[in-house]
């Protein structure tokens, strides 16, 4: 149930994740929004004995995180 549920909250947090690589400015800024949500999904995740919502929220929390890194979290 709760593999599912984490599924389902990288589901939502994906679109914001790939959305916010385009570097036109202060659209990187929806990475803020993408990054909280796979931090929830991931904890979920880890309450789970599957792993596929894990792993799909921690890859977004890379994505998510390492943009906003590089960019120091603005643009």
């Amino acid at each position: 149930m709760f593999n599912a549920l984490s599924l389902l909250i990288g589901l939502v947090a994906l679109p914001f994740a790939l959305v916010g690589i385009i570097p036109f400015p202060f659209v990187p800024l929806v990475n803020w929004i993408a990054f909280p949500i796979a931090l929830t999904g991931t904890v979920v995740g880890m309450l789970s004995r599957g792993t596929a919502g894990r792993n799909l929220n921690l890859l977004i929390l890379i994505i998510s995180g390492v943009r906003l890194m590089l960019t120091g979290g603005f643009i």
